[in-house]
Parts: C-alpha cells; sequence; structure tokens
C-alpha cells in the first residue's frame, strides 16, 4: 500500500458537512458586506513567480513558501498573500483605470508553518484593497466596514485594535544602533516582552528616544493611552504629534460612529513594519482564539510594481472564525468568557515558586496544594481556573487560546516559540543555557564537524548558526551529560543551575547562552477581550515580583 494515498499533506485538511455549511454563510455574508460598499471581486493565481515575493521576503520568509518549477526553469510559489499579487494586478492591468479603485478577493493562501503545531498552511481568506485613495475618510470606512462585516456575520464580540507604524518607524530613525539590536526591540515590543526590551534598551543609552520605546507596547486600551502618550512624546518631534493626532482623529470618527467599544488603541501594534506605512490594525471576535483580521496602509508597495499609488486593506481568516464558531456550538454551554481567566502552570521545577507567587497575590491556593492528580482546578474566591501541564504545553495552550495565560520558562519559550504576549519576568526559577564540553578540551580546536547534545535542539542550532559553524545536534530526552562521557557528542548545550552535575561529570562551560527564569505570556486574543481582568491580574502580579 502506497503511504501516504489515504491522508492530506501536514497543515491541510478536508471539510465536511456543517463545517462547509458554515464556511459558505460566512463568505456570503462577507460577499453581500463588500459588494453592498462598493467593491468588485478579483481573483489571482494559485501560483505566482517567486520574483514578485522576493523583494517582501522581510514579510515572508522563503522558508516559508512553498514553491515549484515550471517547464522551462522557473521557480514559482503557492500564493502566501493576496495583497502583493493585487498590487501586480493594479499596476500591470488597471493602473489606466479611474481611482480610487476598490477590489474584494476571495482566495486561499499557502504558507509552510512549523510543524506540531496546529497551524493551517492552507487558509482561506477573504480581503478588501482600496487602491489610489489616501484620505482621512478612507481610513475610517474601511475600519468601519472591518467591523461591520465581523459584527453582522455573527462572529461575536468584536474589537478592532488601532496602531500607527510610522510612530515605531521613526523612533527607530532615531536609534543609531545597529540592525541586529533594532530587530531585538522590534521584536519586544510587538510581543510585549516589556523585560527584555528594557534590558535591550539599556545597552541603548539614556535618552527620550530609548524613553518613549521602553513605554510603547505599554500604551494600550481606550482613549485614556492618547493623553498618556501625549505626555510621553512632548517635545521629541512635530511628527510624531501629528501621527499621534492622526490616530487619535480615527479613534473620534469612529466613536461618532457608534464604534466605541468596539475599538482598542495599541501603540506596540508594529507588525510588519517595513510593509505598512502608517496606521494598522488588528480584529478579535470572541469566538476565535486569534486575530481573524489584519490589516492597514501600504503606501508605498505599488512602487515595486512600477506605480507610485497609495493603498490600504485588509484581510480575515475565514478559516479561523469557522473554527471558532463551530468549537463554540459544539461546547453547548461555555464558559463566561468576558469573566474567567484560565491559567496554565508548569508542572515540575516551576510548580512551587508559582503558586509561591499567587499565595503572595493573595489567592486562596488550598486546593492547588492539595491537587492529588487533578489537573483542572479553581482558586476559591476568583474567577480563576488552574491549568497544570507539561512545561512544553504551556506555550501551546497559550498560543492556542484555550488557556488566557500561562508561567513557563525562558527554556521553552526560546525552544518552542510561538504567538503570545511574554508580559513579565518572574524572578524566580533562575539558571542559565550554556555550551558544555569536557575539562581541558578546547571544543572549537580542530576542522572537524563537532557533535553537540541537547534537551534543546533550536537553541542549539541558533547558538552555533550566530557563530557562523556548522553542528551536528543530537536531541536527547534525559541526562545529556552522558553524551561526551559515552563519546556520543563532543559537547552539549543545556540548562545550568550550581554547575554540580556539569562538574561531577567532568565537564565545563565553554560559552554562557542566555540567562533563564520564569515568564508569564497572554494570549494576544485574550489580553485584547479581557483587558480589564488581565490588567488587573498582570499589574498585582508585578508588585508582587516587584
Amino acid at each position: 500500500m502506497k503511504r501516504f494515498e489515504r491522508i492530506t499533506p501536514e497543515g491541510t485538511k478536508d471539510l465536511l458537512f456543517e463545517e462547509c455549511r458554515v464556511q459558505r454563510e460566512i463568505t456570503t455574508c462577507l460577499h453581500t458586506a463588500f459588494i453592498n460598499s462598493g467593491f468588485h471581486q478579483v481573483v489571482t493565481p494559485g501560483f505566482e513567480f517567486y520574483d514578485i515575493f522576493s523583494s517582501a521576503e522581510m514579510y515572508y520568509p522563503q522558508e516559508t513558501m512553498y514553491k515549484s518549477v515550471d517547464n522551462k526553469g522557473r521557480v514559482l510559489v503557492a500564493r502566501p498573500d493576496s495583497t502583493i499579487p493585487i498590487a501586480r494586478l493594479v499596476c500591470t492591468r488597471l493602473k489606466d483605470y479611474l481611482m480610487p479603485l476598490k477590489l474584494y478577493y476571495e482566495q486561499k493562501v499557502y504558507r509552510n508553518n512549523p510543524g506540531l503545531r496546529g497551524l493551517s498552511n492552507e487558509m482561506l481568506q477573504m480581503g478588501v484593497e482600496v487602491i489610489g485613495d489616501s484620505s482621512f475618510q478612507s481610513d475610517v470606512e474601511l475600519l468601519a466596514l472591518g467591523v461591520k462585516a465581523l459584527s453582522l456575520c455573527g462572529f461575536g464580540e468584536v474589537r478592532i485594535e488601532l496602531g500607527h507604524v510610522g510612530i515605531f518607524k521613526l523612533l527607530m530613525e532615531r536609534l543609531d544602533v545597529d540592525s541586529d539590536i533594532k530587530s531585538g526591540i522590534h521584536q519586544f515590543i510587538s510581543t510585549k516582552n516589556y523585560a527584555a526590551l528594557s534590558s535591550k534598551l539599556d545597552k541603548c543609552g539614556k535618552n527620550q528616544t530609548t524613553a518613549i520605546l521602553r513605554e510603547l507596547p505599554k500604551l494600550f486600551g481606550g482613549a485614556e493611552v492618547f493623553e498618556k502618550a501625549r505626555i510621553l512624546f512632548d517635545g521629541y518631534d512635530d511628527k510624531l504629534g501629528e501621527m499621534l493626532e492622526y490616530l487619535q482623529a480615527i479613534y473620534a470618527a469612529l466613536t461618532n460612529l457608534g464604534l466605541e467599544e468596539s475599538v482598542i488603541i495599541d501603540f506596540g501594534l508594529v507588525n510588519q513594519a517595513d510593509y505598512y506605512s502608517s496606521l494598522v490594525f488588528k480584529g478579535y471576535t470572541s469566538k476565535a482564539r486569534e486575530p481573524v483580521l489584519s490589516g492597514g496602509r501600504y503606501d508605498h508597495l505599488l512602487k515595486d510594481f512600477g506605480c507610485d499609488l497609495p493603498a490600504t486593506g485588509f484581510a480575515i481568516n475565514v478559516d479561523q472564525i469557522v473554527t471558532g464558531i463551530l468549537s463554540h456550538n459544539e461546547a453547548g454551554n461555555p464558559r463566561d468568557t468576558n469573566k474567567r481567566l484560565r491559567l496554565a502552570l508548569s508542572k515540575g521545577r516551576l510548580e512551587k515558586g508559582a503558586i509561591e507567587l499567587l499565595e503572595k497575590m493573595g489567592f486562596d491556593c488550598s486546593h492547588l496544594n492539595e491537587k492529588g492528580r487533578k489537573l483542572l482546578l479553581s482558586i476559591p474566591g476568583q474567577n480563576i481556573e488552574v491549568v497544570f501541564g507539561k512545561a512544553a504545553d504551556v506555550v501551546t495552550y497559550v498560543e492556542h487560546g484555550v488557556c488566557d495565560m500561562g508561567i513557563v520558562g525562558m527554556d521553552i519559550i526560546m525552544e518552542y516559540g510561538g504567538s503570545f504576549y511574554e508580559v513579565l519576568d518572574l524572578g524566580f526559577g533562575k539558571c542559565r543555557f550554556v555550551l558544555a564540553a569536557p575539562k581541558g578540551k578546547d571544543f572549537y580546536a580542530g576542522y572537524s564537524i563537532k557533535k553537540v547534545a541537547s534537551r534543546y535542539p533550536k537553541v542549539t542550532r541558533e547558538f552555533f548558526e550566530e557563530k557562523g559553524m556548522d553542528v551536528q545536534v543530537i536531541k536527547l530526552e534525559g541526562s545529556v551529560e552522558l553524551a561526551p562521557l559515552l563519546s556520543l557528542a563532543d559537547g552539549i548545550v543545556d540548562l545550568v543551575d550550581t554547575g554540580k552535575t556539569l562538574a561531577e561529570n567532568g565537564l565545563e562551560v565553554v560559552n554562557d547562552i542566555q540567562n533563564i527564569s520564569a515568564r508569564l505570556i497572554v494570549n494576544e486574543t485574550s489580553m485584547k477581550l479581557k483587558m480589564k481582568s488581565i490588567e488587573a491580574f498582570i499589574n498585582n502580579m508585578a508588585e508582587k515580583v516587584g
């Protein structure tokens, strides 16, 4: 029997019955909303030449694209995005049409996501693009359409968060540091990793630029954040003030349309900063555990295809909404997503420290201390559920939104990654990643390729990639200190606390790689839909950690 004849490729699936019905209802509703707003449908090929995405590799790294070769030896890619092909279409087929153009699409995109993460590699998207209109009114109408489309189609409670990527870009221009440091700052702001951001900015000197960057990811919420931003930006640059005024005017216009309760401001929204030029936004619904809408203004993208036209648009991930609606329906009587918080704790090394911290916060942890074999418990007198799981599972629970928050070691975050906010360094569970080798031996000597054993292959590979050094990584699950003793490896990458185990097995530290401690992580959608309760929890925890 052929090995793969009865299964679908990883990241894809068949749709049956109820899934098809719900998907059809959603797409029909969105078609109606877009057509009634004056948009016209276009469709681009499922395959495009790699060339049109090669200049956009900062947005879509080549390893995430499915590639093929045609009969002339030219490299093709399965469409990873719809906006760039539509930019090509406009500049080659529609540039002489009367502007503005209002286009919409329904088509699949394909991205080769990391395996074993439960992520789809084939996604149905619907979206809109407004080409040739740079007006304030165009931005307001597009945002209102996004809220209206999600609300009318029965997706539950809707939130749209607004940001202005131009603020971040201006600050980066004024920061005299290398690109690697800037990349780190961008990552830490977008993930709300306050501790790592502060540490990175400490290396950039003390000035108003670093002071603003330090506070940028904390500036999110309702209208009150504008005054905080105005005080923070005071005296810096008139352009910064203009961007702030523009964002506030957008917020005011949406408020006048009765959408105040649906809008959040987030100055830390800096996703795809090189792609977008000014306004950026994301959309969330209570029936999906991940952002379902993303978009913004991209006034410079069409220059790559020979026409200088302003543009703005958004895409809706239909598949995420289908999954969310079906899960919501199957739950029957789901937990109150507006009030109850679910916190995931790592069993083992960090468990005691996490419970002690919760007790300092004033919570009754008697159920947690006497849990026996129970893995899902409640905190008496609080709308908080606690889930106990393996450390690696905690990041999965939070990323997929089945838990709102989690306490996990930085080692697990580095190894497994994920899409979530990393908001607090909790200060306990301290240790460090090291490269260790047998005492007296020069690990770097010789020209042969070294073998390195580790429970953390991703961390190990990235460490040596930064050094520009080829190694063979051997994944072990148990005592990695045995690997050099058994001549399985030349060295190891592992966590070290006191170093006693290394010493007793004849090993010594060659390089320190990264200091490790426990972190609080938060699901992105939960942070937006349960903002008040999660902020209160974070502030309480931060006081006890500090």
